[in-house]
């Protein structure tokens, strides 16, 4: 069963320049109890569509439901069906977690028999019960997102919306959020819809979105995606790369693709082909590797180059409007 239905969604967002298209035509389902990601480079539309999603933004055209509410029609349903972690840091840091918790109860109407007792479920499964008295802004970068995890689903959310959840976190902190994120998911039955820009997050998911300025370019589990690549990736660097890649396409009939100063393509069997391949090579390889094709792989398949962290005009602008409603 559906909780998120989205049909032929589309968003324009005027700027200085004019008018640009943030969401185009985009349609897709997200099944109940799913934990499903939208990846892309930042720009491509992601927090333009979470933002239609939770009713921060009216949609130019189409339409979406969530939890069976159509999100124009039905917009205080919607929100009290979801749980919400922003790209941007949301607390008040001149409260305690408790307090931070408390005022997002009564909001919610969190009725003050479960109240407590809710505060105390969510600060523990996040590990910051010992800490429910101190000062927002004492804490690290890591717990303020577990914190605001924990608020997320203080009001027993059917969807919960992570929006770039561990953009800025180390790595080890970033590992620490995806392992309350699966202890939360199985701990409370619940939907999560993400989005990010880093791969391995990605891998997570049950499915995953492939968005690209606005457009949804593919849309599968990762594994399903990665067998579109045809095997191993094998990326050079060349002394004279126009000449192999010239080459290499004509010797091999292969497509060879080129970013960042190297070039890629795909081969079968690669650890046979690669010692064959060098010794054969005409040209000067400064150097070479192999690997088993990855998300990011796919991203350059169906684009062209690889996931970069780019500003856009209108995402940008879109998230200053989002913090303005916030307020």
């Amino acid at each position: 069963m559906n909780i998120i239905e989205v049909v032929n969604l589309s968003k324009n967002f005027k700027t200085k320049k004019g008018f640009i298209t943030a969401v185009k035509d985009v349609s897709f389902n997200v099944k109940r109890g799913e934990l499903f990601g939208f990846l892309g480079p930042n720009g491509a539309g992601k927090t333009t569509t979470i933002n239609i999603l939770c009713t921060l933004l009216a949609p130019t055209s189409g339409r979406a439901a969530l939890n069976s509410y159509d999100i124009v029609s039905n917009p205080n349903e919607v929100r009290q069906s979801i749980g919400l972690v922003f790209q941007d840091p949301s607390l008040d840091e001149r409260l305690t977690a408790r307090e931070n918790l408390e005022f997002h109860a009564m909001l919610y109407n969190v009725s003050k028999s479960l109240r407590n007792d809710r505060i105390k479920y969510v600060l523990k499964m996040v590990e910051l019960y010992e800490r429910k008295d101190d000062m927002v802004n004492t804490f690290s970068g890591g717990m303020k997102r577990r914190l605001e995890i924990a608020r997320g689903l203080l009001h027993y959310p059917k969807v919960l919306f992570l929006d770039e959840p561990t953009l800025g976190l180390d790595p080890q902190t970033r590992s620490h959020i995806w392992e309350y994120i699966h202890q939360l998911r199985k701990k409370e039955d619940i939907t999560i819809f993400l989005t990010t820009h880093y791969m391995a997050e990605a891998e997570n998911c049950d499915r995953v979105a492939i968005i690209d300025y606005g457009e949804i370019i593919a849309i599968d589990s990762p594994d399903n995606l990665k067998k579109q690549i045809g095997g191993d990736v094998v990326s050079l660097v060349a002394e004279e790369k126009a000449m192999a890649k010239k080459t290499i396409e004509k010797e091999y009939s292969v497509s060879v693709m080129e970013d960042d100063g190297k070039l890629y393509f795909e081969v079968k069997e690669g650890e046979t082909f690669l010692p064959k391949f060098i010794k054969k090579a005409d040209f000067k390889i400064l150097s070479i590797s192999l690997r088993r094709p990855t998300l990011e792989d796919v991203f350059l398949k169906l684009t062209g180059r690889h996931i970069r962290e780019e500003a856009a005009e209108a995402d940008t602008a879109l998230k200053i409007h989002a913090r303005r409603l916030r307020k």
